[in-house]
């Protein structure tokens, strides 16, 4: 889940530790042992939002450019060795990205948590602090968009076999 929002895999194994670290502090104020996962994922989730805040925060006040970040330590021969499969993987989350950037904030968060980490309707609840009617309405209205938009018609006939 930490991987798929912040895209890069030093940063989600920082969070990732930030989030345990976090859990084993406060272990002590987890009232319901039995929502212990939900409890830890609201932990994950809200250190993936500040992540995104700092680095909204670090971009406005960079002068780095993408091109310096780029690690281009390899051999070129290994760097192309799966192409293909990387260009096919970057347009897929291209067209996924683009697809939830026609959500609100919360349909995104609730279609996220739902098909891309597999939570159920009760858990998605227990993360956002929502009831669970609010969490199928944002749903439906989620996925309602989806089915209405073109583009996603056509990105769904072009991935079938």
């Amino acid at each position: 889940m930490i991987f798929y929002r912040t895209r890069s895999r030093e940063d989600a194994e920082d969070i990732c530790q930030e989030v345990l670290l976090t859990a084993f502090r406060n272990i002590k104020k987890l009232r319901q042992p039995e929502r212990f996962e939900s409890w830890l994922f609201r932990i994950a989730v809200n250190r993936v939002k500040d992540y995104h805040r700092r680095q909204k925060f670090r971009s406005l006040f960079s002068v780095l450019h993408d091109s310096d970040s780029e690690d281009n330590t390899e051999p070129p021969a290994e760097r192309s060795t799966d192409t293909m499969d990387a260009i096919v993987r970057k347009e897929f989350w291209q067209n996924v990205q683009t697809m939830l950037g026609r959500l609100s904030k919360m349909e995104r968060e609730v279609f996220i948590l739902r098909f891309l980490d597999d939570l159920g309707i009760k858990e998605i609840a227990d993360i956002l602090k929502k009831s669970e009617s609010t969490i199928k309405t944002h749903l439906y209205r989620a996925l309602g968009k989806f089915k209405n938009d073109a583009a996603f018609r056509a990105f769904l006939k072009e991935a079938r076999p």
